[in-house]
């Protein structure tokens, strides 16, 4: 649940402001600001960023919070906003020829690419794409895995992630693909100081790896780990044909774990 509808009204009214005042600040008919307060619509990217920035707050407190619940609700300066708006985008993807998404795969290779790339559909499509139909609707992707950080995975295991829209849903000691600024990707177990401090701690299951912290304006992308699959075989390839072979192997597994 979202509360859009009920935040705009609220901080519409806060401000004295009336439907067509708040129409002009935003340069958009009156009637859709009548329409996002009714629920019979939500206003695109560009229009809340529009929006949280007239009321002074950030997109994640309009969409997550309550706002008539609570009177002391962070508020940001217009830098902040700024600052906080340049790390908030739609999520790139890509659809079958039914439009349903596709779970992309990022090998080691691409990782620098992926970095650069994320948000370009154009770089997705280059990527070899699968669908595991028994997965519950979201939006996933997969990562191949380097390094011993996350022992007992080894090197070229694949995990399969759920897109984290909201860190607040990111829960303490889970398993996560991180994409940031500055580390690229890594695959670690997270533990969320955000309220606190405004940071991420990432802790390697290799006890030779100490923790580290990075800051949450400096997090791209945040996946949740749903699936493991064991390494490849020194030697294979990466490729689609046995992507999709080991694909189908877990399905075939996980149908038989439902038949028992």
């Amino acid at each position: 649940m979202d509360f859009i509808h009920t935040n705009i009204k609220f901080l519409r009214k806060q401000k004295g402001w009336t439907q067509e005042q708040l129409a002009t600040e935003l340069n958009i008919k009156r009637s859709l600001i009548g329409s996002y307060e009714e629920g019979r619509a939500k206003p695109n990217y560009e229009v809340l960023a529009d929006i949280a920035k007239a009321f002074k707050h950030s997109i994640d407190n309009l969409i997550t919070r309550d706002l008539r619940l609570t009177e002391k609700v962070p508020i940001f300066s217009t830098e902040q906003m700024d600052e906080a708006s340049k790390n908030l985008r739609v999520l790139a993807i890509t659809v079958d020829k039914e439009d349903k998404e596709n779970i992309e795969m990022v090998p080691v290779k691409a990782a620098a690419g992926y970095l650069n790339g994320y948000g370009d559909p154009t770089f997705l499509k280059e990527l070899n794409r699968f669908r595991l139909p028994f997965l519950p609707v979201g939006t996933y992707r997969a990562f191949e895995i380097k390094g011993d950080s996350m022992l007992p995975m080894l090197p070229g295991s694949i995990v399969v992630g759920e897109y984290v829209d909201n860190w607040r849903n990111i829960k303490d000691g889970n398993t996560y693909v991180v994409l940031s600024k500055n580390e690229g990707i890594v695959y670690k177990r997270i533990f969320n100081q955000v309220e606190e401090n405004g940071t991420l701690v990432l802790r390697s299951d290799n006890t030779a790896y100490p923790a580290y912290s990075i800051k949450i304006d400096e997090v791209l992308e945040v996946w949740k780990a749903v699936l493991h699959i064991s390494h490849m075989n020194k030697g294979n390839e990466l490729s689609y044909q046995n992507i999709l072979h080991l694909m189908q192997e877990l399905k075939k597994d996980v149908d038989e774990l439902k038949g028992n």
